[in-house]
């Protein structure tokens, strides 16, 4: 029986030629693999920031669906291919903020679910964030939301001037927490006349640290309010402060621990001189306007001819349009990280400045694989 000569492996197939347009398809579908832009909802403020930002990029936005059934659940539709690409979702928080999340955890997971390379999250104000710490029996939500999101198929996320930095640690995957700063302080120097003659407020002191670093900037002086309120939350009754158990004779008398003082606060005070001068307040959230209002009567008192305030975030909740007509506030700046159309139709006061600059600048960055440092120049641990 004769033997059966054994071909090398190339030898055997190559005689095998691919079909015709095969080696096309592979070129034109890696040609394909890019990035898209989505909007997590169907808001006008959304849908606008999403169209801004594609057209800076130079790139069309992608074709979804976002709507709510008559039951109340949310449903998301995509409506193009997304295979292998790098995806971008732009949300931003309305009020409805438990819908949003439900928004952005339902897109994403049916994004991953369309085999999506990479989900990057784009959400200037990340919600929940002032949750970020234990409050007495209650939770850190800003972890749970952390891990939800994660488990949904976000493999990244783009933030802006997150409440607390430690909230970075939550996340099991890279987040770039870009600043606003840049933005609001081109805003003073452009837009504030005389603004030499300026300082720079912390409405308590928690907030020294960020007026610190735009005083420093601008060169401009310092001053802090000191006696504010600094928490309204009060004691629940929940038995902390119910007497002690009658001592036993198994009790050792050396147990017994010093009590903490109680805290008095001081009489409100200004450190630093505003007389004369513009008052300029800078935070990073503006939500319940009363203590800026209270902040603006005080200087207003100190002898400051002019007020300002600069936040990142303008959540402007309740009547907070309201207060601010009515206030000795002269201008709130704020972003346009949170829709806010509704409260500058009632008041006049609020200005927004456009951040969606380095927020495309961002998603190129992250799409070609080059450093974020450029977006973090000058940024300190403090800022």
């Amino acid at each position: 029986m004769p033997r059966k000569l054994l071909l090398p492996y190339k030898s055997v197939f190559s005689h095998f030629r691919a079909p015709r347009g095969l080696h096309d398809s592979l070129a034109m579908n890696a040609a394909r693999s890019g990035y898209r832009v989505f909007s997590a909802n169907s808001t006008a403020a959304c849908t606008e920031l999403a169209k801004t930002i594609t057209e800076r990029l130079g790139v069309e936005l992608g074709k979804s669906a976002v709507y709510q059934e008559t039951n109340g659940e949310t449903r998301v539709e995509i409506k193009e291919s997304v295979r292998g690409q790098d995806i971008f979702i732009i949300q931003t928080i309305p009020r409805d903020v438990n819908t949003a999340v439900m928004e952005l955890l339902i897109m994403a997971y049916a994004l991953k679910t369309s085999c999506a390379r990479n989900i990057i999250g784009v959400i200037p104000y990340f919600p929940y964030s002032k949750q970020s710490k234990m409050r007495k029996r209650g939770s850190i939500v800003c972890k749970l939301l952390a891990s939800m999101l994660a488990k949904a198929g976000l493999t990244h996320i783009i933030t802006m001037d997150l409440h607390q930095k430690e909230i970075q640690g939550f996340f099991s995957f890279p987040v770039d927490n870009l600043r606003a700063s840049p933005f609001l302080l081109q805003y003073i120097q452009e837009e504030i006349p005389d603004y030499r003659n300026a300082v720079i407020v912390a409405k308590s002191p928690d907030a020294a640290k960020r007026a610190q670093s735009y005083a420093e900037r601008l060169r401009l002086g310092l001053a802090v309010i000191h006696g504010e309120a600094q928490c309204t939350e009060q004691d629940m009754d929940d038995g902390r402060h119910s007497p002690p158990t009658v001592k036993n004779a198994t009790v050792h008398s050396g147990l017994e621990l010093p009590l903490m003082m109680a805290k008095e606060k001081p009489p409100i005070t200004v450190v630093g001189d505003v007389g004369g001068r513009i008052a300029i307040i800078v935070d990073d959230i503006i939500d319940d306007v009363e203590s800026f209002v209270a902040a603006a009567e005080i200087l207003k008192e100190r002898g400051a001819y002019k007020i300002f305030v600069m936040a990142t975030h303008g959540i402007l909740s309740a009547d907070a349009p309201r207060l601010i007509e009515e206030s000795a506030v002269d201008e709130v700046v704020v972003t346009n990280t949170v829709p806010h159309e509704v409260q500058k139709l009632q008041c006049p006061k609020i200005k927004t400045v456009d951040i969606s600059l380095i927020l495309s600048e961002a998603i190129r960055r992250i799409h070609n694989g080059e450093s974020m440092a450029y977006l973090f120049r000058n940024i300190t641990v403090d800022d």
